[in-house]
């Protein structure tokens, strides 16, 4: 049995398998999500777990190069847009509509659902590489 760190095996299987440009999608209790995605499912009541909490623990164990969120975040949940942001720092943001970030989802690798209740609590991930290993010499 493992340890220490990411505990679930899914979540844990699904990033072994992830590549550079690879992309995965935390999402809301909400999100419509088609039955041909790979869909992990931790949600346990309402906000429990909450979105910012996986979010923190998927980025502990993933590079990431850039990031997917909506305009309707953005202007209806200005706070967890500016914690999203604020925790990706280092990440290319690209916010489009909900829309198309429902069409974008289709492409995931696999999608971890919370039992968040903040709408639109949504994000791909794009997968980065690790810069000091893949460095050039």
């Amino acid at each position: 049995m493992k340890k220490t760190g990411l505990l679930n095996r899914d979540i844990s299987a699904l990033i072994s398998r992830l590549g550079h440009q690879d992309t995965i999608c935390i999402s809301d209790a909400g999100l419509a999500i088609p039955d041909s995605i790979n869909l992990i499912d931790v949600s346990l009541e309402d906000n429990v777990p909450r979105f910012i909490e996986v979010l923190k623990l998927i980025k502990k164990n993933l590079f990431i190069e850039r990031i997917l969120l909506t305009d309707e975040l953005k202007n209806n949940c200005p706070n967890m847009f500016k914690n999203v942001t604020n925790l990706f720092k280092k990440a290319k943001l690209e916010v489009i509509t909900h829309k198309d970030f429902k069409e974008r989802v289709r492409l995931c690798k696999g999608v971890i659902r919370t039992g968040e209740f903040t709408a639109y609590s949504n994000v791909i991930l794009v997968t980065g590489a690790d810069p000091e290993r893949w460095a050039t010499n």
